[in-house]
């Protein structure tokens, strides 16, 4: 069963297409669903008219506060997001959510249960959903997710929510999309506080607890906020909050979290935070270049730069710089 706050993209695509781009950003502006699900699907898919939309939406980009919502697989990251829109609706906020998942686009896998699980998106205009596969990425993030963050951002939404792959601290390329980043754990997860002490509390504006009424709860939040309390700067001045998602305990006290770490992110002019996510698409663009070229081999000059590599002559950093050309 499709969520009913996503409208199928098949059937949008058939009258949106013929729309041009300032009309059908106008649409999605208004509240269209079926133009934004449309204009979704042509960003997500780079269609052929993606970059003329792209400049279409461009004076309606900055306003949305873009917020991550990264941590270890168990962690409840659904449920807190589905508890998160309930608060902001009950304000008359607008939220949007691109899930990302970790299984094919093709056979689906958790995508389903991820929006059941954000019951607050059912039926509700102010809401909207959408799932889209990792395609891979280990960061947590594709390319495709900073493009439909854009879409959403110019539909007028308030809060834009992506919540990236389960991984741990692979997901780091969430600091690079996001304007707030919420790095989430639970009580019982064992190795992956670890994981996220030597990685995710790098990124953090928040931290959260979750699933607080379950034992061991106490223990990792201190466990938390001792490992803050060794570092230095802002780093050391994140606040620790403790939820329970399923029952929204502690859901506005986070929400107000975020608006704090909010404010300080919009000292940043919005084209500079846009820049941030544009150099984003730009290094993994040129990424996949290097490493499709590298993969490839077969050149003389290639296999010449390996040899070294093997023979120890050069090391692989400036092998890469090489091949970058700088």
């Amino acid at each position: 069963m499709a969520a009913p706050s996503e409208p199928t993209a098949q059937a949008a695509d058939s009258d949106e297409t013929a729309r041009g781009p300032v009309d059908r950003v106008a649409a999605l502006r208004r509240g269209d669903r079926r133009a934004l699900a449309a204009t979704v699907t042509a960003l997500e898919r780079l269609a052929p008219e993606a970059p003329a939309l792209l400049q279409a939406m461009q004076p309606h980009l900055g306003a949305a506060l873009i917020i991550g919502i990264t941590g270890p697989p168990g962690a409840g990251k659904s449920t807190l997001v589905n508890a998160l829109i309930g608060h902001w609706r009950g304000l008359d906020q607008r939220v949007a959510v691109v899930a990302v998942d970790p299984s094919s686009p093709i056979s689906g896998g958790a995508i389903l249960g991820d929006r059941i699980r954000m019951t607050a998106a059912l039926d509700d205009d102010g809401v909207y959903v959408r799932s889209l596969s990792s395609s891979g990425y280990l960061g947590g993030l594709s390319p495709a997710a900073v493009r439909i963050v854009d879409v959403l951002d110019a539909a007028g939404f308030a809060h834009v929510l992506l919540e990236t792959v389960g991984t741990g601290q692979n997901e780091i390329d969430v600091a690079e999309v996001a304007d707030v980043r919420v790095v989430v754990t639970a009580p019982g997860l064992g190795d992956d506080i670890q994981a996220m002490k030597s990685g995710l509390l790098e990124i953090a504006d928040v931290l959260v607890v979750n699933k607080a009424d379950r034992e061991g709860a106490e223990r990792t939040l201190h466990q938390l906020k001792g490992a803050l309390s060794i570092r230095s700067g802002e780093t050391a001045r994140i606040p620790v909050l403790k939820t329970t998602a399923t029952t929204a305990d502690g859901i506005a006290d986070l929400a107000a979290a975020i608006a704090t770490a909010g404010v300080k992110a919009r000292r940043q002019t919005p084209i500079e935070r846009r820049r941030r996510r544009a150099r984003y698409l730009i290094a993994r663009a040129a990424s996949d270049l290097v490493t499709e070229r590298i993969k490839a081999g077969g050149t003389a000059a290639l296999d010449a730069l390996a040899d070294d590599v093997l023979a120890g002559r050069i090391d692989p950093r400036a092998a890469a710089g090489m091949v970058l050309g700088g």
